[in-house]
């Protein structure tokens, strides 16, 4: 690899820093760059059925528009009670992309009368890697909890407010970026990845 750097597909400031300090250590010498550090190139829509799906499409296209190796994920928040949802619909599921205040609004409305016991639900994060030369890894992992029914923390970003990790008694927006890190479904997923990212990009 010429430069030496590792391309974080990301834009949200918050999810870079998380993911910087998951790899930074992953490859000695390998500078951790997010989107805003390249040049601007046009993003694909995130059309996937599945958040693996659209993990390795944002990976691709890094890949394909900056010749890097390229890390990318694609997670969001699945509600027993929803069937689901908003799943890969969670950064947009009140119909404006990255508004957490309008999407964690429509969510609570719509668990307004779901009782505690089937609040239950899970983050979902599929991480992948793909390297120039067409190397692709992809992981999924998941944290269960549920929905409680106030915002509460301010750390943390998206639906991290209302949820409620299973054996915990604070919300992910209450927990500090180490102990988020240990429990997290991205955490756990770019943990996995962090070994998988040290063989195909360290070896170049």
């Amino acid at each position: 690899m010429s430069d030496r750097r590792l391309l974080l597909a990301t834009r949200n400031p918050g999810k870079l820093a998380e993911l910087q300090r998951l790899l930074r250590s992953a490859v000695p010498g390998v500078a951790v760059v997010g989107l805003r550090d390249v040049p601007e190139y046009p993003e694909a829509p995130e059309t996937g059925a599945t958040f693996a799906e659209n993990a390795l499409l944002k990976a691709r296209e890094a890949v394909r528009h900056t010749g890097l190796p390229a890390v990318a994920d694609d997670s969001g928040l699945t509600v027993d009670a929803l069937n689901g949802m908003p799943g890969v619909l969670s950064a947009r599921w009140s119909g404006r992309h990255g508004d957490d205040a309008a999407n964690t609004a429509l969510l609570l409305g719509q668990l307004a009368d779901v009782p505690d016991e089937r609040r239950g639900g899970a983050f979902v994060c599929a991480a992948a890697v793909v390297t120039p030369d067409g190397a692709e890894r992809v992981i999924e992992r998941s944290w269960r909890g549920q929905v409680v029914r106030e915002a509460r923390g301010g750390n943390g970003f998206g639906y991290d407010p209302v949820f409620l990790p299973d054996g915990l008694d604070r919300t992910a927006a209450e927990l500090t970026a180490e102990e988020k890190d240990a429990r997290s479904h991205r955490g756990q997923a770019f943990a996995a990845l962090v070994p998988l990212v040290a063989e195909l990009v360290g070896r170049s």
